[in-house]
């Protein structure tokens, strides 16, 4: 009987930082996906450093595309596209149609990759149809 108290405060502290650790992965702080209107703004200051071929706009569309990258919850296809978009949004000596595709390509991708996912809901019955409870 005097073993079982021992053996139960090892089993105690075995056990105890994986209960500690599950505690903090549920207090985790939930992060929400970035709005459309936010990736509206990187992409449209995208297009104007691909246009316009200055500095401003460029620097800007990097400052707004940056934080996205240390994102928790977005998906690595727009983590992708917005890496894409740090790397090619720059100035050059010539604003060439390569460039400027360059640009917008991966601006064209945000709205569709880094948007928050729709969810399905399911759809109701027709009225009429056969119910996989009737069948």
């Amino acid at each position: 009987m005097q073993l079982r108290a021992p053996s139960l405060l090892i089993g105690l502290l075995l056990v105890a930082p994986q209960a500690l650790a599950a505690m903090e992965l549920v207090n985790v702080e939930y992060v929400p996906f970035p709005s459309k209107d936010e990736l509206r703004t990187i992409q449209l200051k995208a297009f104007d450093c691909s246009r316009e071929n200055t500095a401003e706009p460029c620097e800007r569309t990097r400052a707004l595309a940056d934080p996205l990258m240390d994102h928790p919850r977005l998906p690595a296809a727009c983590k992708d596209a917005v890496w894409e978009l740090l790397q090619v949004a720059k100035p050059a000596a010539s604003n060439s149609f390569q460039r400027r595709d360059a640009i917008d390509k991966p601006a064209r991708r945000l709205t569709v990759v880094c948007a928050d996912p729709v969810k399905p809901k399911p759809s109701a019955p027709k009225p009429g149809s056969l119910n996989p409870s009737q069948t």
